[in-house]
């Protein structure tokens, strides 16, 4: 099949793609580097033509509230047009467990904006909410800093690897549209646990009304729910 990977220079659509092509399909990574662009449509129609599949593993370039919630539905409305034009048979999308369960985040509100456009559109669907990725605990452990320690909120934490996640949306993207999945770690740590495990020589504190990049969770917001698949790649795997 053609699958087009929008995003597919990035972290997980880099993965992806290789992965497509060991599986012998023909990969299309697209991203304004090559000329793609879903944000202002450039580039897709050409890119989508006689595609099968697209998978959209974009992300928005600023996490603010307004930006965040433009970049997604202006991205993921002109990915489903053109997709429409073009005929696609199964659009995949990346998305985040707790999207629906954590309205004070802005970005996961855009997440959820992005999910509604896709069911809402006749295109069969697939969407992989993923739990946090272990190459992200570094980023979350700077932007939880205050004078060199690290705040940290009193709540559990399913990391997985981004390898484990990009074979998971190759399947997907190989296979017939899904409707929506979660996809997790094989462990549950605490923020501290974590942290204190990836990164040993940070300073660490539990607040007990702490946040997430400024949003409050409950014990279980970051983790998956019954039915789950859960990837092979522990952390002490990943450390390794």
């Amino acid at each position: 099949m053609k699958i087009v990977v929008i995003g597919g220079s990035g972290l997980i659509g880099s993965k992806l793609v290789d992965l497509l092509k060991e599986r012998g399909h023909e990969a299309v990574p697209a991203s304004p580097s090559t000329g793609v662009n879903s944000v202002t449509g450039e580039g897709l129609a050409d890119a989508l033509q006689g595609a099968h599949v697209v998978v959209d593993v974009t992300n928005s370039p600023s996490f603010e509230d307004g930006p965040v919630l433009e970049f997604f539905e202006t991205s993921t409305r002109n990915l489903l047009d053109a997709e429409a034009a073009a005929g696609v048979g199964h659009h995949v999308a990346l998305s985040i467990v707790g999207t629906d369960q954590l309205p004070e985040s802005g970005y996961l509100r855009a997440k959820h904006a992005q999910e509604r456009l896709i069911t809402s559109s006749g295109i069969p669907y697939s969407i992989v909410r993923a739990t946090q990725f272990f190459e992200f605990v570094g980023a979350i452990a700077d932007g939880s800093t205050v004078d060199a320690v690290v705040h940290v909120p009193a709540a559990l934490i399913q990391p997985i690897a981004a390898a484990d996640v990009s074979a998971f949306l190759a399947e997907v993207a190989s296979g017939e549209p899904r409707g929506t999945v979660e996809l997790g770690g094989p462990e549950r740590f605490s923020f501290a646990e974590l942290i204190s495990a990836v990164l040993p020589d940070r300073k660490v504190v539990v607040e007990p009304d702490g946040r997430y990049f400024g949003t409050p969770l409950k014990e279980d917001s970051l983790t998956t729910g019954p039915g789950a698949t859960l990837a092979g790649t522990r952390l002490v795997d990943w450390q390794r």
